[in-house]
């Protein structure tokens, strides 16, 4: 098991550098430069000051020499200095920013695992009945609805036609002066539409998904035998059938892990958020290079971790794995 996992921590290395180099290159690639960004709207900025800037940012170098600058910063874990005005570090602002954005996806996976396992197997337990046709309706309603429509119809009809949810932020006004019980449930109500939004477009998938791998697993000849013995339906389905359909079930947990953070841009920014989505967007569209970056390379070791993640799962779940590794 040890040299499995050795081998697994290895071959990260030269994959997140890899990742790292191509992300450098498209993000310099792309239309626009944040000198540009920042003196687009001053009829005073002449060419000679646009150029000091780009010297100060280190822009005038060759890309290669940039990102050799920046690699040898990473690995002192340092992603440097935003490129906007106040000029902090990129990891004071995300230090600020992600305990938000982790705390709102991870209980959103929680929702949509905890929802969407108990629905596939409700649907391949009664493959064809009405039940299953419903939840069908609504696997292909999660799919076809976009995140930002549905997340300004909701605004619309909670926020704005009903008045029974706010729309934007994590808190009402004056929420620190709140009582401890009074603020919970305040930013509990503010999170509701944004939960809703997050969950429902991977709950459809993943209850999807999780209906056809137990109706591959139910249709194996050991599930045939173990019915055969007088086993009732339930020992089946939770003790037989349920551990091997999970395996695949857990690859599709660890490839949740970048979700905590790329798959906020959408909702945040809508729903006025302060996390890291919402900060990775205004990144992008002011050209803060070192912010995009440094954001990008969390995702990046979130999606290698979540590999590792899947890959240790399996060995833990299937020792043939384990075994035929070593």
């Amino acid at each position: 098991m040890l040299g499995y996992l050795l081998n697994r921590i290895l071959l990260l290395i030269p994959l997140f550098i890899g990742i790292t180099l191509i992300t450098f290159l498209v993000i310099h690639l792309a239309p626009g430069e944040p000198v540009e960004m920042q003196t687009a709207l001053s009829p005073k900025a002449s060419a000679k000051s646009r150029e000091r800037l780009r010297e100060y940012y280190g822009l005038d170098k060759p890309l290669h020499v940039q990102y050799l600058k920046w690699l040898g910063r990473l690995s002192r874990l340092d992603f440097g200095r935003s490129f906007a005005p106040d000029g902090r570090p990129v990891t004071d602002k995300i230090k600020e920013r992600i305990p938000v954005t982790l705390s709102i996806n991870f209980i959103a996976l929680i929702l949509e695992f905890g929802l969407a396992v108990p629905i596939g197997i409700l649907a391949a337990r009664f493959r064809n009945s009405t039940l299953d046709k419903a939840i069908t309706l609504f696997v292909f309603l999660g799919f076809a609805v976009p995140t930002f429509w549905l997340s300004l119809l909701l605004m619309y009809v909670f926020g704005v036609k009903l008045g029974l949810l706010p729309i934007s932020g994590l808190h009402s006004f004056g929420a620190d002066r709140m009582s401890t019980a009074a603020w919970l449930i305040d930013t509990a109500r503010h999170l509701i539409l944004p939960l809703g939004v997050a969950t429902f477009g991977a709950l459809a998938g993943l209850s999807r998904y999780t209906r056809s791998t137990m109706l591959e697993v139910l249709g194996q000849d050991y599930i045939t035998t173990a019915r055969a013995k007088g086993l009732t339906e339930r020992i089946v389905i939770f003790r037989h059938a349920l551990r091997n359909a999970l395996l695949p079930i857990i690859t599709l947990l660890g490839f949740s892990l970048p979700g905590l953070i790329g798959g906020s841009v959408i909702f945040e920014t809508i729903f006025a958020i302060p996390g890291m989505g919402q900060l990775f967007y205004m990144g992008v569209m002011s050209r803060d290079y070192p912010l995009v970056m440094g954001i990008l390379v969390i995702g990046a070791f979130l999606t290698l971790a979540g590999n590792l993640l899947a890959d240790i799962s399996y060995a833990f779940a299937d020792p043939r794995i384990r075994h035929g590794s070593t």
